[in-house]
């Protein structure tokens, strides 16, 4: 046995908040590393100690592995927990911690590096008699033999990073004028993610699930599986939707893809928590995707059906203890479901949202957990991964977990960030969820643009517009320097009504109001019978149409922020005297997020169809392609390949044809 003491969690964010919660339980000493964004996030505040690593980009910090080992030295760490992410399966980096003499919380450098290579692990795979897809390598040959590697697999084909996992470095080709592009772009974001841009072809499966199975082993040579996970929902081919069990496992198959689990995790001598991902085709056969040598982002709901600490099993086998009776005598109990709630916007094509969180707010409900590594004030900035929480719910049966889990989403306070929240409500909400229909092709059925759009029915605007107006009021009545006694909006003479605007999304809608007698107007219509029954600065008690209502109204960041029984809004107040604002050239094309510009794939002059592709950002390790609007002639290029932009920069201009 070797004892953990001070444990240094290599990584940032949600992940290592959870795995200092539960060190901190077994009495040990926690180590917090941060980047120049990081210094004032929630992982650094929850540590005993942390230590900086200058810089922002990932590969300048939680991927310099020399600089983590320096900070377990310098802090006395005997252990590091390498989270998920950055280095989690990096054998390098294993080898090195224990070159240092080091408790590398994880699996041996052994296993990470037979499972660090998708290729070779399949090859493992298929050896130890576990199904597996056909794939081609590709060794840097030329185009004719990539497209000869894509014929011999047969179309559609999966363009795949060698290392690293997440959905990064992944495309879907389906036409061979597609496939030199794809795998280009595949490679250059492996390389951003992981450091190494290798990549393969694997034959796509068509709308099959996603099914994961959770391996636990230890340093005496034993193994067991906790069950299956299903992560069907995916997006980018990233899971947004987790749950466990699968409603597509009855309890033949769990033990027949529970074996399998088994067998790979002994064919590698797996140590540690660990997970082995599976395709899972509608008549039950399965076939083996890859080893997730680490702790998974889904774990939790593996937690909740079993009532196991998985990062607490970590930590007892890294210091050599056997697998504990409880992990054998496990069984599931009731539903669990995650969702990974991001800073992103669903209508847009999950463009990565970036800014300040003004508010984060999750109401705590009996049976729903909360993951996170922001609070109010958080910078979501443009380098890391834009997840900002995973909420998990839990009750006896499926149905019930997805109602406490679209409740409590529902009624968040999320402000000053886009996120992917209204989408997951109502994912959670919608009938062929809820009937179990699910499968990797969910959001190809289902419109994201469509299910996360925000609500903007009239009754929702109309009430939030109305709260606000009331709100902003209120406000300026406190904050008067005469008689602030006096009811919000108070006149010892009658006057005509106040009245304000607001742009919600492509909406305009104008409130007129007065206090004395209390009269509300929408767009010039009144709202008969409508009446306020508490107005502060941050809550409005209001009731229109016979029903009463509270509403939240926090005001951040140049928005008006609105939450309700109805779902959120946000409004801006418009001003009624603005500042002329410079126009920028017609035909100009803008930087839909922040990121960096890293290809240019046209130059001035050139003629370029709707739809052609013109400047590639990357964000949050994530590439995205800004595409002509029409036909025309780039008149001007404005950036170049490493300027970094943010939303609204000029990209270029086209001028369409006439």
């Amino acid at each position: 046995m070797r004892p953990i003491t001070r444990l240094l969690v290599a990584n940032r964010g949600e992940i290592a908040v959870r795995v200092m919660r539960t060190a901190r339980a077994m009495g040990m000493g926690t180590v917090a590393v941060f980047s120049d964004p990081d210094a004032d996030a929630p992982h650094v505040r929850a540590a005993d100690e942390a230590v900086h690593l200058p810089g922002a980009a990932p590969a300048a910090t939680y991927l310099r592995g020399d600089l983590i080992i320096d900070a377990a030295r310098r802090t006395g760490a005997t252990a590091v927990h390498p989270g998920y992410g950055f280095l989690s399966e990096n054998a390098g980096f294993a080898r090195d911690c224990e070159a240092a003499g080091l408790i590398f919380v994880g699996p041996p450098s052994s296993a990470i590096e037979a499972m660090g290579s998708k290729l070779a692990a399949k090859e493992l795979m298929a050896r130890a008699g576990v199904p597996v897809l056909g794939s081609e390598t590709l060794d840097g040959g030329g185009s004719e033999e990539l497209l000869a590697a894509a014929e011999r697999i047969g179309y559609p084909v999966l363009v795949k990073a060698a290392f690293g996992g997440g959905g990064r470095g992944m495309r879907v080709v389906r036409d061979p004028g597609q496939l030199e592009d794809a795998v280009g772009g595949a490679r250059r974001e492996a390389a951003s993610a992981f450091g190494d841009g290798t990549v393969f072809l694997e034959r796509w499966v068509e709308s099959p699930r996603h099914v994961e199975v959770q391996i636990l082993g230890d340093a005496h040579g034993d193994a067991v599986h906790l069950f299956e996970r299903e992560c069907s929902i995916q997006r980018r081919h990233q899971k947004i939707v987790e749950e466990s069990p699968s409603v597509a496992v009855d309890s033949a198959l769990r033990e027949r893809i529970g074996a399998a689990a088994v067998t790979a995790a002994r064919a590698i001598g797996y140590v540690g928590a660990g997970t082995v991902e599976f395709l899972l085709a509608a008549d039950g056969g399965f076939h083996f995707l890859e080893v997730n040598t680490r702790l998974q982002v889904e774990h939790p709901v593996t937690e909740m059906v079993t009532g196991l600490d998985l990062v607490r099993l970590q930590l007892l086998v890294a210091q050599g203890a056997p697998l504990p009776d409880e992990v054998r005598t496990a069984r599931i109990s009731g539903h669990a479901i995650e969702v990974r709630l991001y800073a992103e916007d669903a209508t847009a094509g999950f463009l990565p949202a970036s800014g300040t969180l003004h508010r984060f707010r999750i109401p705590e409900l009996d049976g729903v957990r909360v993951d996170s590594g922001v609070d109010d004030g958080s910078v979501v900035g443009i380098h890391y991964d834009p997840m900002l929480a995973k909420v998990i719910a839990w009750a006896p049966t499926r149905l019930e977990a997805a109602q406490r889990l679209a409740s409590a989403l529902g009624a968040a306070e999320l402000h000053g960030v886009t996120t992917n929240r209204d989408l997951l409500v109502r994912i959670l909400r919608e009938p062929d969820f809820l009937a179990g229909r699910t499968d990797t092709a969910y959001l190809e059925r289902h419109d994201p643009a469509v299910l996360g759009a925000p609500p903007l029915d009239p009754l929702t605007l109309r009430l939030h517009a109305v709260a606000a107006a009331l709100a902003a009021q209120a406000s300026r009545r406190v904050a008067a320097p005469v008689l602030p006694t006096l009811p919000s909006g108070w006149r010892n003479n009658p006057s005509a009504l106040q009245e304000i605007d607001y742009d919600c999304g492509e909406r305009r809608i104008r409130v007129g109001y007065a206090t004395d007698p209390f009269t509300v107007t929408v767009d010039g219509e009144p709202l008969t019978g409508a009446r306020a029954h508490t107005i502060t600065p941050g809550d409005v008690d209001l009731e229109l149409d016979g029903v009463r209502r509270r509403v939240r109204v926090h005001v951040a960041g140049g928005a008006v922020h609105v939450d309700s029984a109805l779902g959120a809004s946000v409004l801006h107040e418009v001003e009624r005297l603005p500042e002329p604002e410079s126009a920028a050239p017609t035909g100009s094309l803008r930087a839909p997020m922040p990121g960096g510009v890293v290809r240019v794939l046209v130059e001035a002059g050139e003629r370029v169809e709707a739809g052609q592709p013109l400047v590639i950002l990357e964000a949050m390790k994530m590439e995205h392609t800004v595409h002509a609007p029409h036909a025309g002639v780039v008149a001007e290029i404005c950036v170049h390949v490493g300027r970094q932009v943010e939303t609204g920069t000029v990209l270029a201009v086209v001028e369409a044809e006439t």
